[in-house]
Formats: structure tokens, C-alpha cells, sequence
């Protein structure tokens, strides 16, 4: 009786699926994304956030994002704090800007609140348009390599030097050489194209490190899940913190990179799966509500911005229609909770390779740019480079828009610039006057 609901409920039959098939897509999802509930409390204890509430708040932030995904969207995608986004909060606001996490977390509520709000009014379309198509490559690609400089660092093969700012380390450290073998596995794996990749040479490397103790072995593989007492309820506490025109520039990139990463991977992941009809994606506002429900509550929660996972293409490709798939995917992460004590076996070495394997998969987005436009190139360009460079994605976000709207007025096309951008525009110059006068 249960089952015949179910396949009713989520068309199994109209969409040619059965339960079985989902329940294994769901499977498929969890294992190739289950590498976030490791390498996400890592990213952000960084910031100094307490690594064993932030995997609370990503397993509880993520089951419920997927549970909505698949219940209220019907859609197998499933989702979870973002890759780039949390570097982002750690890297660029916390440690760069030198702001507190706690005032960053307030920073994350305000911009889930505004990306809530605007689903509800359904004004995401008019966003998407406005945001040149450039520049939103450009914004993945940037932060792709953002996100790879910062495993190539926390690896250890990249390090400071006093001449040319960087270079590459003396390979005389073992836990240099376990992130190499890591590397070289997740290369391995990913080119047969092995579902869940990453997180097979995430459990690899680890297992390697244990064996040479390089790594600590753990005290339990399962317990009760750590409490979220460290973040609960601070992003509230410190909305007041919100009172700069820099800390407005950090809110406004939470909701500009988690809009658009969500946007363009619902999208991608809809064509995969057949579901664009008449190029428009059915549902598409219960998808983003999904998704912004999910950020709303992991900021409340402790957690940087959640992102529909582009992960979810793994359950799809074995056969997932449904959105019993995203509803087995949020079971499993509740269930991923028990097993918090694994976390001490996670180091910085097991996961600077899968950091650097997303950077690869997300600069894919550099194809797509128009190369041969030179108005297109510089400002894309710019954005791209200017992440890593100035070890900021606000930074190299700003560069970007700045820059677009001088090579477009000097190309003689002002009249394609939307008036948003030209808003943006005037934003981000008070965002670098800002930055030069306090420095």
C-alpha cells in the first residue's frame, strides 16, 4: 500500500522509473556529495567555527534541502553547503577581511532571507537576465580556482615565498606525499568515472594515512551527533553586526554566487535529466525555494550557503527521474550524522584533493566564454583571476563588473547593460574606495 502511494506520489510510472531505480540513484547522489560533511567542517573551522556543529548543521542543512527538493520540486537533485561559497566565508570575509565568523554567519541569514524573498515574489528571473552570462562563468570558473589554489596550499605543495609569493614546496614531508597520493587516486577514479570519486579517495587517502600514521585513528567510527549549541542561533544574535558598506558587498556576494550556482546547476542538471520543456524548467521556483529554505535554516544552524550539488548528475545518469531519489539522499545525511567521529581522520591533507578536484570541475565553465568579444574577455578575465590573486572572491567579483561596464560603454554598447548592473557597478566602486581607504 505504502509503495503504490510512493510511485503515485512521485510518478514512477510517467516517468518511467521504479523504486529501486530511485533508491539506488539516491544512494549513488549521497556517496559522490558525502565528501561535505567532512571537507565543509574543515573549510570552516579555518574561520574558527567549531568543526563538530558545522557537520551537524551540514548534515541537518542538507537532509533538509533534499527532502524538500524531492517532496514539494519532485526534482532527483539534491542539496548541500556549496563548494567556494564556504571558501569564501572562510578565506575571504573571515580571514581576509578580518570580520568574525559570527558576523559572517549574520551575513549569511540576511542574504538567505533576500534569495527567500525574491523566489517567493518570483523576481529570480529578472536577477538572472540582468547578471551578463560572462560574468556568471566567469564567477564559477574564478571561484573554481580559488578553491583548488586553497587545496594546493592546505596539501602542502604550495607554499610562500618571499621572491615570488609562492612556489612549489620540497617534497620531504609525508603529509605532503599523502595528498599527492590522494590527488593521483581521485585523478584515477574520476577519469574511469567511478561514481562517488571523491569521496572513495577522500576514504583511501585516509585509510593510507592511518596505515603510515600520518593520520590519527580514530577513538569510534559511530556516536551520538555533536551538539550545535558552539553555532546555534548566533547568525540571529549578530544581525546588528551588518552595518558597513563592506559587510553590504559580503551579504550581496553570498546572494549573487549561491543565486547563480544554484540557477546554472538546476538548469544543467534538467537537461541531463530531460526535464526543460520548451526551454523552461517546470517547477523551477519550488526548486530555488528548496534551496533557499535549506540556506535560511543551515545559517541559523551554522553553516555557510547551501547550493543545489552538481554531484546529483551521478543518481541521475544511473537512472534517477524522480524526487524519491533527493528524498533517499536526505535520509542518508541524517543517518551521516552518527558517524561524526570519523571528522578526526579528515585532515587538511585528505581533503585539499578533493578541493582541487571540484576547482577542475567548476573552471570547466571557462568553455563557455566568448574569448573572441575582447569587451567579454577582459572583464571575465579579470574575474577569474583576480579570485585567486587577491585571495578574495568579493574582490574578484568586483574587478568584474567594474571592469564590464567600462569595456562595454567603451565598445559603443552601453544600451545592453542592464540597469541592474550599472547599480552593481556603482556598488563595487564604493566597495574599492572602501577597501583602499581603510587600508
Amino acid at each position: 500500500m505504502k509503495e503504490n502511494w510512493l510511485s503515485r506520489y512521485f510518478q514512477f510510472s510517467e516517468l518511467n522509473t521504479t523504486l529501486g531505480r530511485e533508491s539506488l540513484a539516491g544512494l549513488t547522489t549521497f556517496i559522490s556529495m558525502a565528501y561535505i560533511l567532512f571537507v565543509n567542517p574543515l573549510v570552516l573551522k579555518n574561520a574558527g567555527m567549531d568543526p563538530n556543529a558545522v557537520f551537524t548543521a551540514t548534515a541537518i542543512s542538507s537532509a533538509l534541502g533534499c527532502l524538500i527538493m524531492g517532496i514539494a520540486a519532485k526534482y532527483p537533485i539534491s542539496i548541500a553547503p556549496g563548494m567556494g561559497v564556504n571558501a569564501f566565508f572562510a578565506f575571504s570575509v573571515v580571514i581576509g577581511m578580518k570580520i568574525p565568523w559570527q558576523t559572517a554567519l549574520a551575513g549569511v541569514f540576511i542574504a538567505a532571507v533576500i534569495f527567500f524573498l525574491i523566489t517567493v515574489f518570483k523576481i529570480r528571473e529578472m536577477i538572472i537576465n540582468a547578471i551578463p552570462q560572462s560574468l556568471k562563468l566567469a564567477m564559477a570558473a574564478g571561484i573554481g580556482l580559488f578553491i583548488a589554489f586553497i587545496g594546493l596550499q592546505e596539501g602542502g605543495l604550495i607554499v610562500k615565498d618571499p621572491s615570488t609569493l609562492v612556489k612549489f614546496n620540497q617534497l620531504t614531508s609525508g603529509m605532503t606525499w599523502l595528498t599527492i597520493f590522494g590527488l593521483i587516486v581521485t585523478i584515477i577514479l574520476m577519469v574511469r568515472k567511478i561514481p562517488g570519486s571523491i569521496f572513495i579517495g577522500m576514504v583511501l587517502t585516509s585509510i593510507v594515512g592511518m596505515i603510515f600514521k600520518l593520520v590519527p585513528l580514530p577513538s569510534s567510527v559511530v556516536a551520538t551527533p555533536p551538539s550545535l549549541a558552539p553555532t546555534f542561533g548566533v547568525a540571529i544574535t549578530h544581525i546588528g553586526d551588518i552595518n558597513s558598506i563592506q559587510l553590504a558587498i559580503v551579504v550581496l556576494t553570498f546572494l549573487l554566487v549561491t543565486f547563480f550556482d544554484t540557477a546554472g546547476t538546476l538548469i544543467g542538471l534538467a537537461e541531463q535529466a530531460g526535464f526543460i520543456k520548451d526551454n523552461k524548467m517546470p517547477r523551477v521556483g519550488r526548486a530555488l525555494l528548496a534551496d533557499s529554505s535549506s540556506m535560511l535554516v543551515g545559517s541559523v544552524l551554522g553553516t555557510s550557503p547551501t547550493s543545489a550539488y552538481i554531484e546529483s548528475s551521478t543518481g541521475i545518469a544511473v537512472g534517477g527521474r524522480s524526487g524519491f531519489t533527493a528524498v533517499v539522499t536526505g535520509v542518508l545525511f541524517l543517518l551521516g550524522l552518527f558517524f561524526s567521529p570519523l571528522l578526526a581522520v579528515v585532515t587538511s591533507q585528505v581533503t585539499a584533493p578533493a578541493l582541487i578536484i571540484v576547482g577542475v570541475l567548476m573552471a570547466s565553465a571557462l568553455k563557455q566564454i566568448e574569448w573572441d568579444k575582447f569587451e567579454i574577455a577582459v572583464p571575465a578575465f579579470l574575474t577569474v583571476l583576480g579570485m585567486p590573486l587577491t585571495y578574495s572572491i568579493s574582490d574578484g567579483i568586483a574587478l568584474g563588473f567594474v571592469t564590464y561596464v567600462i569595456t562595454m560603454v567603451a565598445a559603443g554598447k552601453w544600451k545592453k547593460i542592464h540597469p541592474i548592473v550599472y547599480i552593481l557597478f556603482v556598488i563595487f566602486l564604493i566597495f574599492f574606495w572602501a577597501l583602499f581607504v581603510k587600508q
